[in-house]
């Protein structure tokens, strides 16, 4: 590859993962502003978006999709096993865990 389209590769990356980046805070500016609406399709819609915007930062940041699944399923274990309040309050790490090892 010629250095140029190097420089124009790396250019475009670079501005991908700001792009990104800013759609991320977007997303949890957009589920604020649905939160305080109470519109259900409108906090589904901004979560959705959230989650498909970590994943594909995470792509581009040298992370698969399968390694961030399996640090989600990692975390949601330690939540679990460690009594994090939202887990002994209404188990919901273990409700997450179970949905999430379901659709295997």
């Amino acid at each position: 590859m010629p250095a140029h389209d190097k420089e124009i590769d790396i250019t475009r990356n670079f501005r991908l993962l700001e792009w990104l980046k800013a759609e991320l805070a977007g997303g949890v500016a957009a589920l604020l502003r649905a939160a305080v609406k109470g519109s259900q399709e409108a906090i589904l819609d901004a979560l959705a978006g959230i989650v498909v915007t970590a994943y594909l930062l995470g792509k581009r940041l040298g992370v698969s999709f399968a390694s961030l699944d399996a640090k989600i399923q990692d975390k949601l274990t330690s939540g679990i096993s460690e009594g994090h309040e939202i887990e002994s309050w209404y188990g919901d790490l273990s409700l997450l865990q179970y949905h999430l090892k379901s659709k295997r």
